[in-house]
């Protein structure tokens, strides 16, 4: 696969999610919670997105701005590279410019469940 501009999108959402639990994107210490995209994933689709902080009490206080960015993440790492948005919707849409819908399931998904 070419280098392009939706491959540049789908880093910039492992980023933000590593940034975003304060962990990296692979973990082999806790299987579970091994591969960083399906473990927030996860915690996203059970309704239980305080889990990804890891008891980070302060940022539990802006809980709309937590799910906003890691709903942004994940449209970032859809797996179908038409599927993630511009870089320029990922800004205005953190920045409250646009709306966040809800994403999609990425393609590559599996549970870690």
């Amino acid at each position: 696969m070419p280098i392009t501009t939706k491959v540049d999108v789908y880093s910039f959402g492992v980023v933000l999610l590593e940034i975003i639990c304060c962990r990296r994107s692979v973990d082999n210490n806790c299987e579970e919670k091994a591969i960083l995209t399906n473990w927030v994933y996860d915690c996203y689709q059970e309704g239980k997105i305080d889990a990804v902080l890891d008891h980070e009490t302060e940022a539990l206080h802006d809980k709309k701005n937590l799910e906003k960015s890691v709903m942004v993440a994940i449209w970032c790492i859809q797996e179908e590279p038409s599927d993630r948005p511009t870089m320029r919707k990922v800004v205005q849409m953190l920045e409250g410019v646009v709306e966040v819908r809800a994403p999609p399931c990425p393609s590559s998904y599996t549970s870690s469940a």
